[in-house]
């Protein structure tokens, strides 16, 4: 085997790939059913040669590929996979280093602990905090909610850690009514029960209303755990985390913020009051896939208590080396021991955007989902329902239609927008109503692309309206 050869061919496939963004539709050529045909064959009995796996790997894949990584890409809050992280991710593949000690894997230990460093800088967190870095939000709530869990009972004498939760003081878990379903999964995950929260009544914009989290901390005892979000999934809406948090502090509760896409506010001097007063949490979960523009999956657990977090996460073995004085064990703070480096990726598109360019990069988007809204909010029968303050924008169509009407022209919009993928945008429900919901993240999105977006849902919603599509 050439590897010289190997590895070139994979790269100029992905180079390729990459490069033919412009020409791609926003959407796969192939759904589920054509790209399990594609790749259905029985067990292979004998080698293949490697060039020709590789070939045959994007010659059924390619088809049934989403163009996620297109400036137009709208359907979720998915980051482009900048080239310099895909080109470190590509490294980080070729070291094959398993992350989960510093005496086996030096290297991504150490880039792991300058990245957590530049991490808590870059979005003002208190730089006393652990980093975990995660597969991406969803496992950053878990893990911080994993430390809340243990110190709330600690604190009543009682060691999670250790005993479990059979017998245990019960855990009050405070949480906005339309927090992300991913936090959910994690208390699931936890032991603390989807459905055994209080929800707290939220504002037209998804925010937890002071008022009632107050009223919800007032009939509470024992050990508790609040939950904010930085960053609605349908409105980008924030909550009031200088009212808040120090309501559930004075409580003695932990308080997390879910903030997978939000958190990167901090980073945007022009965004940074979106998030005034989220410094004072107890833990943070974010994703660098999303706003930093790593490669799948990276997300990173942030929690104040150093010895909080180790308690909940560390794993020991008579196998696995010590960390010394000044040396960080990366198995101490995610719930995995074998994992991929992601340090590597995070470190370089820090290190290649620098603390100005990830301002500007959601600055760009922030400002690209505004242009969108304003263009489309200005035709008749089109309603933008959210105040669009971060990057998420939720639109209506046929506004003045029965209530009916308008969740079947939304739907038919979205629809249209999809086949035809010049741009991709999905649907959701908000407040029980059908609703196309834009997420702009990705590193290309400008002002150029905001109004070429603009233009082909207006041409989607004029063909719709008339009886034409």
């Amino acid at each position: 085997m050439d590897i010289e050869v190997l590895f070139r061919q994979a790269a100029d496939e992905a180079a390729r790939y990459r490069k033919s963004i412009s020409e791609r539709l926003h959407r796969p050529k192939e759904d589920y059913a054509a790209a399990s045909d594609a790749f259905e064959e029985p067990l292979p009995e004998v080698m293949s040669e490697p060039g020709a796996v590789i070939e045959a790997l994007v010659a059924r894949a390619e088809p049934g590929l989403h163009l996620m990584t297109g400036p137009r890409f709208f359907g979720w809050v998915i980051g482009g996979s900048h080239p310099v992280g895909v080109a470190a991710d590509m490294l980080t593949s070729a070291w094959g280093q398993n992350a989960g000690n510093h005496s086996a894997a030096p290297a991504a230990s150490a880039v792991e602990s300058l990245s957590a460093r530049w991490l808590l800088e870059l979005l003002g967190l208190p730089r006393q905090s652990s980093v975990g870095f995660v597969t991406g939000a969803t496992v950053a709530n878990f893990t911080c909610l994993a430390a809340a869990r243990g110190e709330v009972l600690r604190r009543q004498g009682w060691d999670a850690d250790a005993q479990g939760l059979f017998g245990a003081p019960p855990i009050t878990v405070l949480i906005g009514d339309d927090a992300h379903t991913t936090v959910f999964s994690a208390l699931q995950f936890l032991g603390l029960g989807r459905d055994r929260v209080i929800r707290i009544p939220t504002d037209e914009e998804g925010r937890i209303r002071p008022d009632a989290f107050i009223t919800a901390l007032a009939a509470i005892e024992g050990p508790a755990i609040a939950i904010l979000q930085a960053g609605q999934i349908n409105t980008g809406a924030f909550d009031a985390f200088a009212a808040l948090i120090p309501e559930a502090k004075a409580k003695g509760a932990w308080v997390h913020v879910d903030g997978a896409f939000g958190l990167w506010a901090r980073a945007c001097p022009a965004k940074r009051l979106l998030a005034a007063g989220v410094e004072l949490a107890d833990s943070w979960a974010t994703d660098g896939h999303k706003w930093l523009q790593t490669p799948y999956d990276c997300g990173y657990a942030i929690v104040r208590d150093e010895l909080a977090h180790r308690r909940a996460m560390t794993i020991a073995a008579s196998y696995l080396p010590l960390a010394q004085a000044g040396e960080r064990d990366p198995s101490h703070y995610v719930p995995e021991l074998s994992r991929r480096a992601r340090g590597f990726a995070t470190w370089a598109m820090i290190k290649h955007l620098g603390r100005s360019g990830i301002a500007e990069l959601v600055e760009k988007n922030c400002h690209a989902a505004t242009e969108i809204a304003r263009m489309i909010a200005a035709r008749d029968g089109i309603r933008v329902l959210n105040a669009v303050q971060l990057n998420q924008v939720i639109v209506q169509f046929g506004d003045d239609l029965a209530p009916e009407a308008t969740d079947r022209m939304t739907q038919d919009v979205i629809a249209l927008l999809q086949k035809e993928g010049q741009i991709f945008a999905g649907g959701a429900e908000w407040r029980g109503r059908q609703v196309m919901r834009i997420s702009v993240s990705n590193y290309q999105t400008d002002e150029d692309q905001a109004e070429m977006a603009a233009e082909v849902i207006l041409a989607a919603y004029a063909r719709v309206s008339s009886g034409m599509a």
